[in-house]
């Protein structure tokens, strides 16, 4: 029996299983990261994010010393960032006292990100580039289908708008999403399904690649932003509703930074 000691957070109840490994000691393979995730029988979340030195991240040729978000989708399956992972990572880092300020950069497969504490204890993170393509792509849920917007923001994302009268509730998501070309994502995708309520204010609901509909999906409302502003020409901060709570997104050009809350809601150990 092995015993490893955890943290669960969420950011607008998009949840997480926090592992600290400062040394890279942990082997995280698919069947233990389900075991984890199980919402039965292990401890349940929509992924891991294990806490490592940079330095100890294969192909990481960047500074050594930063912490590494090193995230994991509930069905094992490695993800290049999720915006709302990186600021429970932050959240972890502070509370733990990892970090000696509350602003600082963390090591992603996307790249460095920069993470500020903003107002009211919310937490402001740099996302990156938001790159929105001309690829025409549709997505398909049961007999219905949308013309979808392509979105890259480090990881790729499927962003559909349904009518602003539309019920976002009624939609179906137990199952995946479908989308055309197939080769337009080949190793899968997330899909959001947006309503626009107002100007400059979005309700948004997701069905993330490797985990299903989630609470909340942080690179997904930045991508949906990105879709927005590109579709309407809106040019200021965007609100955007999901089922966990509210997020905001912000852009300096194509860069996009992410602001909202993030919460650490206990510790253990879990024996496997």
């Amino acid at each position: 029996m092995r015993r490893y000691s955890f943290h669960k957070g969420h950011g607008t109840k998009n949840d997480f299983i926090i592992l600290d490994d400062s040394y890279g000691m942990h082997e995280m393979q698919r069947e233990f990261i389900q075991v984890l995730t199980d919402r039965h029988s292990g401890i349940g979340a929509d992924g891991v994010i294990r806490v490592v030195r940079a330095g100890s991240v294969r192909d990481w040729d960047g500074d050594p010393h930063l912490w590494f978000m090193d995230y994991y989708n509930a069905d094992g399956s490695v993800a290049e960032m999720c915006g709302n992972g990186l600021r429970v990572f932050a959240r972890h880092l502070i509370n733990e006292q990892l970090v000696a300020s509350g602003s600082f950069d963390v090591a992603t497969r996307a790249g460095i990100k920069h993470v500020e504490i903003s107002r009211f204890g919310l937490i402001s993170t740099d996302i990156g580039a938001a790159t929105v393509s001309d690829e025409a792509v549709t997505v398909d849920l049961g007999d219905q289908s949308w013309d979808a917007t392509k979105v890259d923001v480090g990881n790729p994302h499927a962003v559909a708008f349904i009518a602003d009268d539309a019920d976002l509730d009624a939609l179906d998501l137990h199952g995946a999403p479908t989308w055309q070309p197939t080769s337009a994502f080949p190793e899968g995708v997330n899909v959001e399904f947006i309503r626009v309520d107002a100007p400059g204010r979005l309700s948004m609901r997701v069905f993330e690649r490797g985990v299903g509909e989630t609470m909340s999906c942080g690179t997904g409302v930045v991508a949906s932003v990105a879709a927005y502003r590109r579709r309407s020409g809106f040019d200021g901060p965007v609100e955007v509703a999901v089922p966990g709570g509210e997020l905001s997104v912000t852009f300096d050009g194509d860069q996009a930074r992410l602001t909202g809350p993030a919460v650490i809601v206990g510790r253990g150990e879990f024996w496997i």
